[in-house]
């Protein structure tokens, strides 16, 4: 026993040794009492790791706030109860896959004993396999449920698990919180059934591989382009994650043929050693993939992170420098090319649409409103993008959508960001760029051209423990009953308000309220319009002691020479604002 323990930690951890947990857990925590490791035990025990309306996300270890065997065993037994409580009397099923991180086959093989011991009929993919496919499987297979283990980007320490419902889409309401109280009702791990039934596991892999590409190649606009630039020298990097498994087979699918993988970030393995973090936002994520494009004289670079949703991107500018595009840059140019493909094939009918989130890029809203499509604006998180299609399913047609953080979506087979088929989209919308005389870098400058530069700049405060939240809230009520006069030289003229969802007027003081549905619900964020088309969005985070502030400004590009120079003007706008808000 460490005496400096608190009473609570000190309990949860006497349960743990005297309750039905394996002896290996057991003999790890021992050791750590043995060794006095009193931060560790507080940090593994002072709470339990919580399941919240996604899912869950965590570091790996022994305790009640940790990803392990228990807190996955806990997580999947609410899980289920709550599946046939939802279905009761239907047979059930639910598909499981994982990503490269360590223990994830372990955790996933753990869930689907738990579900097919509850009765529930397991479809377990065999082998590590993208995210986004899982999604395609839940809504091929025809399942109740899904349940993917990853931890996105996070850093090699965490796991995670994402609970999806049977539209392919992450859990919204009600299930979502529906599905949080079950677990929470889970207080002994004697309540979890961890005797699977193999009977009711049944592998899958290649034969789901095999239709989900077929998605993605049906999502191709002009094959011809492709035919012609087959050669098109892409560079690839998995990151070490399940990227590897589909993106090659997509590229080659279109007919690419001139993929290069980074053959050293090319095997799956949890501890990422090539990066500090597996992140494709990041630059240094991103330099062995840079560094083979500048060896080859690449025409692209994308990369993927270890779940394979989200996608980043590097183009080449007018200097021959190897630059990253960032998540509003690569989701606007996506929808670029998609609206004036789908424009040019003849398939506008006027009832197709795109939806983003309410932080991404509004040059969007604009290239939409010049296409006469229409474009939903949800809250942020891609399950409020997918709730969309769902809602319209059958009365509009969904052409393609995304979120400044890198994810995007082409066509409606999957529900949740896709890197796979976005990679062989942005391959796509290279190639015709190249057909047409120019570098992806030019694409982005005519598309600037057309509808003004927009660049956006993500201010992000961290404010830890009990005083930063309160600052948090202080900074979110100041917003509300003090709009200032003006801002960086522009004064505010509408109030977006998220959280009683009311859009105001700052002239006339006309209010007009923002309907419910199609990806809208009540949500702590506020939004600034300015006079001169700058939009300021504040958003506390879920999950993290943060808030978060997404800045929009634009001006006008008039030729590609002045792109450096309106790119610096953009930047400097954005830091007075920063400045005038106090964002420090």
């Amino acid at each position: 026993m460490i005496a400096s323990l608190d009473a609570l930690t000190q309990q949860k951890v006497d349960t743990w040794l005297s309750g039905n947990y394996d002896a290996e857990t057991k003999s790890k925590i021992q050791q750590l009492l043995d060794e006095g490791k009193e931060t560790e035990l507080t940090d593994s025990f002072y709470k339990d790791l919580e399941f919240g309306t996604g899912g869950m996300r965590g570091e790996m270890g022994v305790g009640s706030n940790r990803m392990n065997k228990y807190t996955v065993g806990s997580a999947t037994q609410g899980f289920a109860n709550y599946l046939k409580a939802n279905f009761s009397g239907e047979s059930i099923s639910v598909a499981i896959a994982h990503d490269s991180r360590n223990n994830a086959a372990y955790f996933a093989q753990v869930a689907a004993d738990i579900f097919s011991a509850n009765g529930i009929k397991v479809y377990l993919f065999k082998e590590l396999r993208p995210t986004p496919e899982l999604s395609f499987a839940v809504r091929y297979l025809g399942c109740n449920a899904g349940l993917v283990i990853t931890a996105s980007h996070n850093p090699r320490e965490y796991n995670g698990y994402k609970a999806y419902w049977n539209d392919g889409s992450q859990v919204v309401a009600p299930h979502d919180k529906n599905i949080v109280a079950e677990v929470n009702k889970i207080q002994s791990v004697d309540e979890i059934n961890f005797s699977g039934n193999p009977d009711l596991i049944t592998s899958i892999g290649e034969e789901i591989d095999a239709e989900y590409l077929k998605t993605i190649q049906s999502n191709s606009i002009n094959p011809d382009v492709i035919t012609r630039q087959k050669d098109l020298k892409i560079v690839y990097s998995s990151i070490h994650g399940t990227g590897i498994t589909l993106v090659p087979k997509a590229l080659k699918l279109l007919g690419f043929e001139d993929v290069n993988v980074v053959e050293a970030q090319a095997e799956p393995n949890g501890d990422f050693p090539t990066v500090i973090y597996p992140n494709p936002e990041e630059t240094e994520a991103m330099t062995l993939a840079m560094n083979l494009a500048k060896e080859i004289d690449a025409d692209l670079v994308i990369a993927t992170d270890p779940d394979a949703d989200r996608v980043g991107a590097a183009v080449k500018n007018p200097a021959g420098e190897w630059v990253l595009l960032n998540g509003n840059q690569m989701a606007s140019l996506i929808i670029y090319y998609l609206l004036d493909a789908w424009k040019k094939a003849g398939k506008l009918t006027g009832k197709e649409f795109i939806a983003k989130t309410i932080v991404t890029t509004n040059i969007i809203d604009k290239m939409c409103e010049t296409q006469g499509v229409k474009c939903y604006n949800t809250l942020t998180g891609f399950k409020f993008i997918a709730a969309v299609i769902r809602e319209l399913e059958g009365k509009e047609k969904f052409i393609g959508g995304g979120e400044e953080s890198y994810g995007y979506l082409i066509g409606d087979a999957v529900r949740d960001k896709d890197a796979i088929a976005s990679c062989a989209m942005i391959a796509e919308l290279t190639a015709y760029a190249k057909d047409n005389g120019k570098s992806l870098f030019d694409f982005l400058t005519s598309m600037y051209m057309e509808n003004n530069f927009y660049y956006e700049g993500l201010i992000s405060l961290t404010k830890k423990g009990k005083a930063g939240a309160e600052e948090i809230q202080k900074m979110m009520a100041d917003l509300r009953s003090n709009v200032p006069a003006t801002v960086a030289g522009s004064e505010p003229v509408t109030v977006i308000d998220y959280t009683n969802l009311t859009s105001t007027d700052l002239k006339s003081g006309a209010i007009t309220n923002i309907p419910t549905g199609l990806g809208m619900e009540a949500s702590n964020v506020i939004q600034l319009v300015l006079a001169d088309g700058t939009k300021v969005s504040a958003r506390p985070s879920g999950t993290e002691p943060k808030i978060k502030f997404y800045v929009s400004v634009n001006e006008p590009l008039e030729k590609a020479e002045d792109f450096d120079a309106v790119l610096a003007k953009l930047k400097q706008k954005v830091s007075a604002i920063q400045e005038d808000l106090g964002l420090k």
